[in-house]
């Protein structure tokens, strides 16, 4: 994968973490997208979309997600629609919140 942000989990940890943890992480991102957007840093938040963007890329390439691709690519789909596209998803910073916030709370459990 060419600039990867997150090289060091491209390289030995991202595939370690189960897909509950994975979805997790991703919503830490997109936590962070939204924060920056929120407070006019549009630098900020576009970096952490990208940064996202790429964490779902590497769940994406994950063999072990075979079973859960068409949910993921879909959510990556809609997370790029309302990061960069014109939101034809009608989807909103607290549907976001909403939706990661359910995989970190069921990877938290699992621990």
């Amino acid at each position: 994968m060419k600039n990867v942000v997150h090289s060091r989990l491209a390289d030995t940890g991202w595939e370690k973490l189960s897909l509950l943890e994975q979805m997790g992480n991703i919503g830490s991102e997109v936590s962070r997208a939204l924060s920056a957007r929120e407070r006019g840093r549009e630098t900020r938040a576009e970096a952490a979309a990208i940064r996202t963007l790429e964490l779902f890329d590497l769940t994406l390439a994950d063999p072990k997600n075979r079973a859960r691709l068409r949910e993921v690519a879909r959510a990556r789909e809609c997370f790029a629609d309302f990061a960069f596209g014109t939101n034809g998803y009608g989807s909103t910073a607290d549907s976001w919140r909403t939706y990661f916030l359910a995989f970190a709370t069921a990877a938290r459990r699992d621990r």
